[in-house]
């Protein structure tokens, strides 16, 4: 640990009402109960108990006239003791000022992250992204071990859960769809419009793309002229609304596909 390897956490970007993770070099640090959070002042505010012991310190707590005294001693016999209400803690036996010490939120102790870095002096990383607070307890830095799902994923999941619905000529509700109309309604449910038929899709909206990416439109041509769309998957699989047997989802390099396949369409 070196006070040198600090990077401060900085939170007051990120949606608090997204929730915040906190990972311990590669690993999710797991919540049971109580959950970390952003304050009003962009300051991450964790629960102590799990975040340290994930970290591998021995805590031993005291009660004395309603304020709680928890001592954390890692492996190497380093020890802080905190107070809740108190400004200071100490290290090791030396006192330490904090910009905001422990304190108890119903029933739970929660210290301000800036105490592991700032103190501890480990390296804390702060992933906007995917609201993780990552602490390199190992002095390394890490990725992150979750990812928040894109619009992209979530509009894959949609169109995945809608798979079985029945063909209807003109559809475009859950009692039946054709091809264009279950785009249309899978999209709609994130705000986003679309032209009505597939052949509008494909030549008035979003980016030609080669390198497809989940989300992205697909286009067939069944006949002469573009009369299929389909919503990419990932991993060569797309889900489209087929008149044989409804939402289903087909690998777009299967024999029947890929001879009819013409391009994809960036929307997102």
């Amino acid at each position: 640990m070196s006070a040198s390897a600090v990077h401060t956490v900085h939170a007051s970007a990120y949606p608090a009402e997204q929730g915040v993770k906190i990972q311990v070099n590669d690993q999710l640090v797991q919540f049971p109960e109580a959950r970390p959070f952003i304050d009003s002042d962009g300051q991450t505010l964790v629960p102590m108990r799990p975040v340290f012991e994930a970290m591998g310190y021995h805590l031993d707590w005291s009660l004395d006239n309603g304020q709680t005294t928890i001592s954390a001693q890692d492996v190497k016999k380093r020890t802080m003791v905190v107070k809740t209400g108190a400004a200071e803690a100490q290290l090791d036996g030396k006192p330490v000022k904090l910009q905001s010490g422990a304190q108890m939120r119903q029933g739970t102790v929660y210290v301000p992250l800036r105490l592991v870095s700032e103190t501890l002096g480990y390296i804390v990383q702060w992933d906007n992204d995917n609201g993780i607070a990552i602490i390199g307890q190992d002095g390394n830095y890490h990725a992150p071990a979750w990812y928040a799902q894109t619009q992209a994923d979530k509009i894959a999941e949609t169109a995945k859960s809608l798979t079985g619905i029945r063909y209807v000529w003109g559809g475009t509700t859950l009692s039946g769809f054709d091809c264009s109309g279950f785009v249309n309604f899978v999209f709609e449910q994130y705000g986003i419009d679309l032209p009505r038929t597939s052949r509008s899709m494909y030549d008035t909206v979003g980016q030609s793309v080669i390198g497809l990416q989940t989300g992205d439109l697909v286009f067939f041509n069944i006949g002469k002229v573009t009369t299929h769309v389909g919503i990419y998957l990932g991993d060569g699989q797309f889900v489209s609304a087929t008149t044989s047997r409804g939402t289903k989802i087909d690998s777009i390099y299967s024999s029947y596909w890929s001879s009819k396949f013409i391009g994809a369409k960036r929307i997102l």
